[in-house]
């Protein structure tokens, strides 16, 4: 995992926080990870700013489950009042689910017109293979090279980010990112794209494999942050649906405004996806997810199979997710997400002309990929650790990305604003002067 604790050097750690990470693994187990080379013990968040048990406050770049910022009162408030007064499965009428689901679709193509509710991404994910293998009767999957979609035991072998310990199904195939570096150029982005798609095809149909979907993150996170050009995705998708299969959009990382102009990625592409999942910020921070698919796909799986979840969708599930909906409206948190976005980008655009460590700057609104490299010009995972753990050490919040961990991944709550970007690129220029 990038950015891992190594458990090994506990014991440089202090006593306090020694012991927590001692009774942590002695309950948890091996398996949780935990971040940067010393890890930190919050205590308490509001907005973009988190506080550790000491007091100290944290400018939080990274993360992007609290979307409408750590604690924020509305979501709060609704959680709290939901819960004292109603929380059942959804085998029961409620207004608070119909309700939800109504507003919800407002903000996606006519086409996609029915919501499925879950817990988290994973089991989002999971849900829209089952019903991709229903509808389409295929059973291949095209993701990307260093994808993560989820941890159930079917997503887990379509992610290839979890490394070769965690094999894929044999039935998958992976295509290379949409890398400009790989194209040849930004403008050859959706031509490169649209070829790997048509030779994953035809790589299945050799192997009397039939295409189900095209599974991909808008915004490719894992891969490393691709976003331009906007559009490039349309003949990959035009590709994996000649051949009988579905478009299937992630929209876990880039959904609900963070790209900014858009609620969702996939409509910087001019598409109408058949299955579109989402998690993460649905609820800033209190578990809920969903799938949004078109009615017709969803036919065949309403006769063949059926579908419940005794958590997804929950009334007090809901009054936070709906509570969501309303502070990105009345908070007007896309628009910044324009805004900061582009001025964050622009102050790394320019940091990187003196130094040279840092390489391309790619992303769309509040969701940034920042290429490090070394004094060769090569990527330099070892100086993108160096770089988050010093961050860290001076109280700003990223982690990276990427296939060989050199990209800094940098995705704050929405409210992030000028002031906190330029903190952001401050404490990097002020940083990077010492390595």
């Amino acid at each position: 995992m990038i950015n891992a604790f190594d458990t090994k050097k506990a014991g440089n750690l202090d006593e306090r926080t020694r012991s927590l990470v001692e009774r942590r693994q002695r309950v948890l187990g091996q398996p949780y990870r935990m971040f940067y080379e010393e890890p930190v013990h919050f205590d308490r968040a509001s907005g973009v700013r988190l506080y550790d048990s000491e007091g100290n406050t944290y400018l939080d770049a990274y993360n992007n489950v609290p979307c409408v910022g750590h604690c924020h009162p509305r979501v709060v408030n609704a959680i709290a009042e939901q819960a004292a007064r109603l929380n059942v499965h959804t085998r029961y009428l409620d207004e608070g689910i119909v309700g939800y689901a109504e507003r919800l679709l407002t903000h996606f193509p006519t086409a996609t017109n029915r919501l499925m509710l879950t817990c988290t991404g994973s089991e989002a994910n999971d849900l829209a293979l089952r019903i991709a293998r229903i509808h389409t009767g295929g059973t291949g999957f095209i993701v990307t090279a260093n994808a993560y979609h989820g941890i159930s035991h079917a997503i887990a072998a379509m992610s290839p980010s979890l490394g070769l310990n965690v094999p894929l199904a044999i039935d998958v195939r992976t295509i290379a990112a949409p890398d400009p570096r790989l194209a040849g150029s930004t403008e050859e982005v959706g031509a490169f794209f649209e070829r790997e798609v048509r030779a994953a095809v035809v790589d299945m149909l050799r192997h009397g494999i039939r295409p189900a979907a095209l599974l991909v993150d808008t915004i490719f996170s894992s891969d490393g942050v691709f976003a331009e050009p906007a559009g490039f995705l349309a003949g990959a998708v035009a590709a994996i649906r000649e051949a009988g299969g579905l478009f299937i959009a992630d929209e876990v990382q880039a959904g609900f405004g963070r790209l900014g102009g858009h609620m969702w990625g996939f409509q910087r592409h001019g598409l109408v996806p058949d299955l579109v999942t989402m998690g993460k910020p649905m609820g800033n921070g209190y578990p809920i997810a969903g799938v949004v698919a078109r009615e017709e796909v969803l036919e065949r799986f309403a006769r063949e199979a059926r579908y419940f979840n005794t958590f997804g969708g929950n009334p007090v599930a809901c009054a936070a997710a709906s509570a969501v909906l309303d502070i990105l409206q009345e908070e007007d948190l896309l628009a910044n997400a324009v805004k900061v976005g582009a001025h964050m980008k622009a102050n790394f655009e320019a940091l990187s002309q003196s130094q040279s460590v840092i390489g391309d700057v790619r992303g769309e609104g509040l969701f940034l990929g920042v290429d490090i490299l070394d004094s060769t010009g090569a990527p330099s995972p070892r100086i993108a650790g160096d770089l988050v753990n010093a961050l860290r050490r001076r109280r700003v919040l990223i982690s990276a990305s990427g296939p060989l961990g050199h990209v800094l991944k940098i995705r704050p709550p929405l409210p992030f604003s000028i002031a906190d970007a330029d903190e952001l690129v401050q404490v990097c220029e002020d940083i990077l002067g010492t390595l």
